[in-house]
């Protein structure tokens, strides 16, 4: 008969393993010798990054450069658990470029010498957004001069990375069907002052800045099974569509996944046409910044909530990884500690004194269920090329 310890042993490879860990590393309940077994199971071969790789995936986090350069346990985990990193604001428009003639390069340069050191990628972003645009940019960019201050940004950060980034987002976010366009275009700051073909110039440029970057397109909203996320995704296809019968070197399509621990609506069938779409075009497909916002669970138990949380990230992850297009898959952090989810408007208003468990890492930097989900949804997802 198995013992708890063998069970325990045994968690990666066995359900009751599984469950067993899952709790342990919730509750610290195991006994005397299994915890350590326990957080041996997650490093090395256990890490996300192991499990990832053995079907030719990258596992990845966004990064914030606070933590990363105060907290050492967060440095810690990054390195230990992932093999890809993402900026969550060190690369953007305004963080990089607080002056018309001045570029702020310290924090990104510290995220590329991390990943440099540890055996990493990055993923950059991102080039052009409707947000996070500098203070002088309302005063200074017209009609004008708009396509060289945009032209030249893309040219000296890309120029500066060319050759150390797996992916940039040139665009990000450039669909809102509620603007009204027949095409489905944001009418953005870009859009007004250039055009609709500011996305071309923005691929082009991106990829004279850096001809080896995968050049992505990256959107959100688009993976639910309701009317809203159908027409947002018919209109993020129309755009690619266009974009690649126009010779813009679009190479992937980044799906953002902000998903909700309770939802009216489901994701599965809309989600599947739409990768199977992107792969007809030729696109790699990447999950950019996964979490699970977990305020619409009325449960505060902790336990319970890790337990949905967990639920919804298993089943999201299995119907994404299915398609061998799926090359990567990233969370928008890997701690709860620093999750942006306790920023938000909705949370102040819904949860004030609840804080958010989306993550695969706890506020102590312990897993929680949502960690074993991630590896459990690599382990059952087919092999495919690995991601360049």
């Amino acid at each position: 008969m198995i013992t708890r310890r063998e069970c325990m042993r045994q968690a990666a490879l066995a359900a009751c393993g599984l469950a067993l860990m899952e709790t342990q590393a919730l509750q610290g309940l195991a006994e005397p010798g299994v915890a350590e077994s326990a957080e041996a199971e997650i490093r090395g071969q256990g890490s996300l990054k192991a499990h990832a790789r053995k079907r030719g995936l990258l596992a990845g986090s966004a990064v914030g450069l606070g933590p990363l350069r105060n907290e050492e346990a967060y440095g810690a985990t990054l390195a230990e658990q992932y093999n890809l990193v993402v900026g969550e604001i060190c690369m953007k428009f305004g963080p990089l470029h607080p002056k018309p003639d001045t570029y702020f390069f310290d924090d990104a340069d510290a995220l590329v010498a991390f990943a440099e050191q540890h055996g990493m990628k990055v993923r950059g972003h991102n080039f052009v957004w409707h947000e996070a645009l500098p203070a002088w940019f309302a005063g200074t960019v017209t009609k004008e001069n708009a396509r060289k201050i945009m032209t030249e940004h893309i040219l000296t950060v890309g120029g500066r990375y060319k050759g150390k980034i797996q992916s940039w987002d040139v665009v990000n976010e450039a669909i809102n069907v509620a603007d009204g366009r027949p095409d489905g275009l944001r009418k953005s700051p870009w859009f007004e002052m250039i055009g609709p073909d500011y996305l071309e110039l923005a691929y082009r440029t991106a990829r004279q800045a850096d001809p080896k970057a995968k050049l992505t397109y990256n959107e959100y909203g688009i993976e639910y099974d309701n009317e809203s996320a159908d027409r947002k995704r018919a209109a993020t296809l129309a755009l690619l569509k266009r974009l690649k019968a126009a010779g813009a070197p679009v190479d992937a399509l980044g799906i953002q996944s902000h998903i909700q621990a309770v939802s009216s609506s489901t994701f599965g069938k809309g989600l599947r046409e739409l990768i199977d779409a992107a792969d007809g075009m030729g696109l790699e497909v990447y999950v950019t910044e996964l979490d699970v916002n977990d305020d619409g669970i009325e449960d505060d138990d902790p336990a319970a909530r890790d337990r949905i949380v967990a639920g919804v990230y298993r089943d999201y992850l299995t119907a994404v990884l299915e398609h061998k297009a799926v090359k990567s898959v990233l969370t928008w952090g890997l701690t709860d500690k620093h999750t942006w989810l306790n920023g938000t408007k909705s949370h102040r208003q819904k949860r004030p004194n609840r804080q958010e468990r989306p993550l695969p890492f706890d506020a102590d930097y312990k897993p929680t269920p949502a960690f074993f989900a991630m590896r459990d949804a690599f382990d059952k997802a087919p092999s495919r090329e690995a991601a360049g």
